[in-house]
């Protein structure tokens, strides 16, 4: 039987979907245009007023807005509610810069806990359920996220966090978890170390797993499944939008649905800004339609993806998103060739290798060069030097068929590269491309 935490919604006839989606984009548009003069300026610009928007139809004709333009609006230039009625911030990681900010009334918290209690019930979850949510807490959204969707299912929910992974393992065993929340490369992890342990998927009771926060492969979420014995769903959010839920995977694991009464999405061409229809790859733009205190119009992702309508075998009716499929800033251009982290962890997975490596690219008199670090397993390891040199060479070939350039690889000892209780850090780019 298939279950839905709100399924008068997520099973909702399209045309009713559409309709809603409209009655709520007019509201958040006159929201938006009169209480954040920032993007009433951009409007202006381009000679709009809240009247030229009548309907999802006239969707295309709003700004868009940027990574640049959250920068250069914080900490407070995008906030559409008082400051009195906001009860929590989040914000990202600020690798590339200033940190976004996000504010949140409490119909917002309520209205993004939702949104995850719909990806727990999706992944087979229930008030039944002990649902141990390794996410960083904090100013990290996905602690806080998993956190309140599971207490709105009604599980028993262990608030760890991430890090100390024995005592994971310890509270995994002792209080019976069922699904655990993380990143895809933290679960990877605590697989690796529940085997070092002694221990196997028979010793422990979960049956499923909610990752997310980092780009991960089918090859990565098999090795997951193998080695925690569960079922491995992928979600989807970002700060800017609310956090994890905006997406997430069904029992058919196909795409993420994404939940289309909160969030209209479209997929352009990141070059020239023309939406694109079903189908094609291009840059995913997201639209909040009920967020009170930080509502973003048309919001670039950067992240690259395809929609897809077709129908669910699980009774869903809101469009899927593909796993992203790279980053329209992030994608590195390494000797005139476009290159994303994860075709090269789809050779290593492929061919027997850990996920644990390290991309680190830079520029020696005037060409790239691209070395990847992997570890070896102890039985590899174990190899002569003649042994590890063949396995580097056949590696470097499977590399080279996938990227059409040649990588320099590095086998080297089991656990010499740093793991990661967060987000991975995958590549380090030395080259001086900005200056």
């Amino acid at each position: 039987m298939q279950r839905y935490y709100q399924p008068e919604i997520e099973t909702m006839d399209p045309a009713q979907l559409r309709q809603l989606q409209s009655e709520r984009l007019v509201r958040q548009v006159r929201h938006v245009w009169d209480n954040v003069p920032y993007y009433r300026k951009k409007m202006e610009e381009k000679g709009l007023t809240p009247d030229d928007i009548q309907g999802l139809e006239d969707l295309h004709k709003l700004p868009f807005l940027s990574k640049d333009d959250l920068r250069e609006a914080y900490p407070m230039g995008l906030l559409a509610a008082p400051l009195s009625e906001c009860v929590r911030i989040q914000s990202t990681s600020g690798t590339t810069g200033r940190r976004v900010v996000a504010f949140y009334t409490q119909h917002d918290i309520d209205l993004w806990n939702e949104c995850c209690a719909r990806a727990i019930m999706a992944a087979g979850g229930n008030e039944d359920d002990v649902v141990q949510v390794c996410y960083g807490y904090g100013l990290f959204t996905g602690g806080a996220g998993l956190d309140g969707g599971s207490h709105k299912v009604g599980c028993l929910t262990l608030p760890m966090s991430s890090g100390n992974t024995d005592r994971q393992i310890q509270f995994m065993k002792d209080l019976h978890a069922t699904i655990l929340c993380c990143t895809p490369s933290y679960a990877a992890y605590i697989g690796e170390t529940l085997h070092e342990m002694g221990y196997g998927p028979e010793d422990i009771d979960l049956k499923a797993g909610i990752f997310g926060a980092e780009p991960w492969t089918e090859e990565m979420r098999r090795d997951i499944e193998k080695s925690l014995g569960i079922k491995a769903y992928d979600i989807y959010g970002l700060t800017e939008i609310s956090g994890p839920g905006v997406s997430f995977e069904c029992s058919e694991q196909t795409g993420m649905h994404i939940n289309e009464d909160h969030f209209i999405a479209e997929i352009i061409n990141p070059e020239t800004g023309e939406v694109l229809p079903d189908g094609e790859v291009g840059e995913l733009v997201f639209t909040s339609l009920d967020k009170e205190a930080f509502p973003l119009l048309r919001y670039r992702t950067r992240d690259l993806c395809v929609l897809s309508r077709k129908k669910c075998a699980c009774g869903r009716t809101h469009v899927k998103m593909s796993k992203p499929l790279g980053r329209s800033d992030d994608m590195m251009i390494i000797r005139g060739v476009n290159v994303f982290p994860s075709q090269i962890e789809t050779v290593l997975l492929n061919e027997g290798y850990s996920p644990n490596y390290r991309i680190e690219v830079d520029r020696v008199n005037n060409t790239d060069t691209l070395d990847i670090f992997v570890e070896l397993s102890p039985e590899m390891f174990s190899d002569t030097v003649r042994e590890v040199e063949a396995r580097e060479k056949k590696l470097a070939a499977a590399v080279t068929a996938m990227l059409g350039i040649r990588p320099k690889m590095h086998l080297v000892a089991p656990k010499s590269i740093q793991r990661s209780e967060g987000k991975a850090v995958r590549v380090i780019d030395r080259r001086k491309l900005h200056d």
